[in-house]
């Protein structure tokens, strides 16, 4: 009955939008009048799907009139088709429920993807480096855009710190699950008797924020400017364009370096800023969305473990839904879809668990 009711209002609704939409009046406020499009638009497929759940329930209605009558054998074909159309009423109810779950509406997001080493030192560092080209070659895979905001290397080849941006349709739905502690077992190359290390390496995935989601006053911002550090020679940098922004209400420290212009490293560092307190005030002030956060699979937290890449073995185990792949080369190189797929349904798995409870 609860299932019948969400979506009779939700058929209500597009009924109303149906009319607002078409109305001069609010097509004269374009403000309004897109939100009210872009809510039909996404309320249009769950009312199609729903009627066509009626009606193959109608569908079964007239067979179970037809199977009480005097005809035997036209009785005997109206309970086929009934069962058979009672197995497709079910798979349309499955599909409803997925189509109605609260959808996270960050999905559609570019993405600030922030790569840190953790415990084993240079090892970590050069590890934190691999994890860099696999997310870049995941995003390849499926024609994103990316852009190194800030990238700062060890002397080795290994990374300090890496902030990248990753642009394309649906960017933070596929990535968000990579939020956490990422931790490698192999040799390390400066290893001379052959023991395998255990390293880590932490991964963070923010929305990219844009000025709607996120205001900042610039009385709150500290900047500071410094020259970029480098390996010298003709192309030190000379002047200034380094940048530190601090944000003071929250104490967020952002600092980009990799653009000898001012202005864009400014630039870069008032995006990753954006994206940092967006993600601060979410998890901070929003009691809803720490909510829904706990039925994802895994917390995001970046103390979290969720994945070890083991390179004796050639595996690759996400812990969160129990999932070891023997393919880590292929994964390393960004075929990461089998492991993000998985993701993707142990959530809305666990999420249509919730509903039902």
């Amino acid at each position: 009955m609860i299932f019948r009711d969400k979506m009779e209002t939700l058929k209500a609704r597009f009924s109303e939008l149906s009319i607002s939409i078409a109305d001069p009046t609010i097509v004269s406020r374009q403000e309004e009048w897109k939100k009210l499009v872009k809510e039909y638009s996404s309320i249009e497929p769950v009312v199609q799907a729903y009627n066509e759940y009626v009606a193959l329930e109608s569908e079964m209605v007239e067979c179970s009139e037809m199977m009480k009558g005097d005809d035997v054998e036209l009785a005997k074909m109206a309970e086929i088709e009934y069962y058979q159309t009672r197995e497709k009423r079910d798979a349309k109810e499955e599909e409803l429920k997925v189509l109605i779950l609260p959808q996270d509406p960050m999905d559609s997001k570019n993405v600030i993807l922030e790569i840190r080493p953790g415990a084993g030192g240079e090892e970590s560092a050069l590890f934190g480096q691999e994890l860099l080209r696999m997310y870049k070659s995941f995003a390849e895979r499926l024609r994103w855009k990316t852009e190194d905001l800030e990238l700062s290397e060890t002397e080795l080849g290994g990374i300090k710190e890496a902030v990248l941006m990753i642009m394309g349709k649906g960017a933070y739905s596929k990535l968000k699950y990579e939020s956490g502690v990422h931790r490698v077992q192999r040799v390390p190359e400066t290893e001379s008797q052959g023991r395998v290390h255990t390293s880590t390496v932490t991964v963070a995935v923010l929305p990219e924020a844009e000025d709607v989601d996120v205001e900042i006053n610039e009385k709150d911002l500290k900047i500071d400017t410094y020259r970029s550090g480098g390996a010298g020679g003709q192309h030190v940098n000379k002047t200034e364009s380094a940048i530190r922004i601090t944000h003071l209400p929250t104490g967020i420290i952002v600092a980009c370096q990799d653009e000898r212009s001012q202005i864009k490293n400014r630039d870069r560092a008032m995006k990753i800023l954006k994206s940092r307190i967006y993600e601060f005030l979410q998890t901070q002030l929003d009691k809803e969305y720490a909510e829904n956060r706990k039925i994802q699979v895994g917390t995001g937290d970046r103390s979290e473990r969720i994945r070890t890449y083991n390179y004796p073995q050639g595996r690759v185990t996400d812990h969160r839904i129990g999932l070891t792949l023997y393919s880590l080369q292929e994964f390393l190189a960004g075929d990461m879809f089998e492991i993000t797929e998985a993701l993707a349904l142990a959530d809305r798995n666990k999420k249509l668990q919730s509903e039902e409870d």
